[in-house]
């Protein structure tokens, strides 16, 4: 994929949990380069990394669901923008990574983009949705690697 210049604001927030992000600057880029080839434009993007129980109390307060999750994602613009709010579980993301094995990072990358894909349109209800937003996760993190 063609590197297309950074356009909007990617913000990295550390809630209530410690993780070192490595190439914090190609990770932006990365996630920008995704929303432009979805046809769209970056914003605002806030990925907040956070614990199972934050993650767990937002699920209950905001969504009704009373159970772990790996992310929540809040959309809060209007496309073509893709303004919104990303909240991820690391202690999810290092559960996940051990079942899938996979590196902690790999899993990482997933669990974002698979959030920005939802801020792209994306949903995952039905086997069909599920099927693409896993496609689409693969494919950008193959140019993640590239």
């Amino acid at each position: 994929m063609e590197q297309l210049p950074y356009s909007g604001k990617v913000y990295f927030n550390l809630v209530d949990v410690t993780i070192k992000l490595n190439h914090i600057k190609n990770i932006k880029r990365w996630i920008s380069n995704c929303i432009q080839a979805e046809g769209l434009i970056l914003g605002e993007l806030s990925i907040n990394f956070c614990s199972d129980s934050t993650l767990l109390n937002i699920n209950i307060e905001h969504l009704n669901h009373n159970y772990y999750t790996d992310i929540i994602t809040f959309e809060l613009g209007e496309k073509p923008v893709v303004v919104g709010d990303i909240y991820i579980s690391i202690d999810r993301v290092k559960e996940n990574a051990i079942a899938n094995k996979v590196t902690f990072n790999t899993e990482l990358s997933r669990v974002m983009i698979h959030g920005v894909l939802h801020l792209c349109g994306y949903k995952d209800k039905t086997k069909i949705q599920k099927t693409e937003m896993r496609n689409k996760e693969d494919y950008y993190l193959y140019l993640l690697q590239k």
